[in-house]
């Protein structure tokens, strides 16, 4: 997140429909990327209850999470399957490519 404001003054992708979802999809598989890139999702627990949200404040009102997904044991940051679109968490320290918007 740091990095897309800092160097791209933008922030980590929201997802708000299927559509967008496939766009950003696409666009990663034109870069030709093999590991599934970050976006703005991050889920953790709030006030004893587990939630997801956008890093960018914008509403959570579309998810496309794989089965399993996410992840209810610790913080987790969210990445966009190249593959299949779908996504899954993961520790937000990994190293990834990541997806800004602006």
């Amino acid at each position: 997140q740091r990095y897309c404001q800092d160097v791209y003054r933008g922030r980590l992708a929201s997802v708000h429909s299927a559509a967008r979802n496939q766009e950003l999809q696409k666009l990663a598989q034109t870069y030709r990327i093999i590991i599934a890139p970050w976006i703005g999702a991050v889920t953790s627990c709030r006030a004893g209850q587990w939630e997801s949200y956008w890093e960018d404040s914008s509403p959570w009102n579309y998810a496309n999470w794989a089965p399993t997904h996410p992840f209810h044991i610790v913080t987790t940051c969210t990445t966009l399957s190249v593959r299949d679109g779908l996504w899954r968490s993961h520790f937000c320290f990994e190293l990834r490519p990541f997806i800004c918007q602006y």
